[in-house]
């Protein structure tokens, strides 16, 4: 029994002892001196000493990328256009690169290690991603598994963003997580509260960074933030804009909605939104919701519980998200002015909401998402 126990444990020894050894190896041996980071066609160079992945050493200079699993190449967010031959693509790459992402010469940049001059394209926006200080200022419990998480930056330090983008927590290393690590998570407060980030975070079981929100970070503590990243925004159209989200998918809505109220951006727009959930137990910012249609008359919430209880007490729309969205579609919502679709959620429900609006006559390429990963 002791052989059978101990010999799996000799072999992952060797396997550990034998990467030091490689590692240490490439360390001395393939000094690869000072290279050039080209970027963008020569608009802007770094000089870095060579022999690191290229992710961090752009962090080092001040280019963020974005990544959520901190460069261990699990996530694939972190592409990057790569004009210059840097040597083979690896398999740690390719399920995260699609046929035409690799004609097009685009890497991972945690997998590409620097040995010499490199070319790269990065989005312009990027140059404006900064790591931020900030305190927890409040971490509230707004059902069971989700926190509404305050950081406010340390002055004078403010944050540039437009609604729906999102930010990267860095988790540090807490019980047996020995490294630190980042996750992306979509901001809740206004742009013109630019002092502070607000989060709404769900523990996933296992999670690392979510079970560190739950049960370690503690008002008072210190945190950095990365950010801003994103693409998913309110595009300026008369269209209405037909809104979908579940549990912390609530992050950008929040945002964009008390943004566009703030500035009376985009008065041509009518707003639905739709929020699923199972129970009355996952609901949450309900009344104020209701409080914000009965202000602005633009504005319509409709939230649904599919698996109500009989002693909830629940007199909203029952069923399936999917379903009651489908319902509005068809009778509510006015379409004279053209139908958008943004949803914030899981694959399953984007994809099945992608479903119900384009068989209802919204183009696909008129429907934007924030899709978790």
């Amino acid at each position: 029994m002791n052989q059978i126990v101990l010999g799996p444990l000799v072999v992952a020894g060797a396997a550990a002892a034998l990467a030091l050894v490689i590692a240490l190896v490439d360390r001395v041996v393939n000094d690869y001196g000072e290279v050039t980071i080209d970027v963008n066609h020569g608009k802007r160079a770094y000089k870095v000493r060579g022999g690191s992945p290229l992710l961090g050493t752009l962090a080092s200079q001040g280019v963020f990328v974005p990544s959520a699993c901190g460069g261990r190449g699990s996530c694939g967010a972190c592409k990057v256009r790569v004009l210059s031959d840097v040597g083979p693509v690896l398999p740690t790459e390719t399920p995260y690169l699609s046929p035409q992402e690799l004609a097009n010469g685009v890497r991972l940049s945690c997998q590409v290690k620097l040995k010499k001059d490199i070319a790269i394209e990065l989005p312009e926006e990027l140059f404006s991603v900064k790591k931020f200080k900030a305190t927890v200022e409040r971490l509230d419990d707004v059902t069971y598994d989700i926190k509404d998480a305050v950081f406010r930056l340390d002055e004078p330090a403010e944050i540039s963003f437009t609604s729906g983008q999102y930010v990267q927590l860095v988790v540090p290393p807490y019980g047996t997580i020995k490294e630190s690590v980042q996750r992306a998570y979509s901001m809740a407060s206004r742009p013109g509260d630019s002092g502070r980030v607000e989060l709404l975070i769900r523990l996933v079981p296992g999670g690392i960074a979510t079970t560190y929100v739950h049960t370690a970070l503690k008002v008072g503590d210190r945190v950095e933030l990365v950010g801003p990243f994103g693409d998913f925004r309110v595009r300026d159209t008369p269209a209405a804009m037909v809104c979908v989200a579940g549990g912390s998918g609530m992050a950008p809505f929040k945002s964009m909605f008390y943004d566009m109220r703030e500035r009376d951006a985009f008065p041509e727009k009518e707003i639905w939104y739709f929020f699923g959930a199972r129970s009355s137990r996952d609901m949450f910012y309900l009344d104020e919701l209701r409080r914000l249609e009965a202000e602005w008359p633009r504005f319509h919430f409709v939230p649904a519980l599919s698996e109500p209880g009989p002693d909830e007490g629940w007199t909203g729309e029952t069923g399936l998200i999917t379903d009651v969205l489908e319902r509005y579609i068809k009778d509510r919502i006015a379409k004279d002015k053209g139908l958008e679709g943004y949803l914030c959620g899981s694959p399953g429900m984007i994809n099945a909401c992608i479903a119900v609006m384009t068989r209802n006559g919204i183009a696909e390429g008129d429907v934007f998402y924030d899709k978790f990963a």
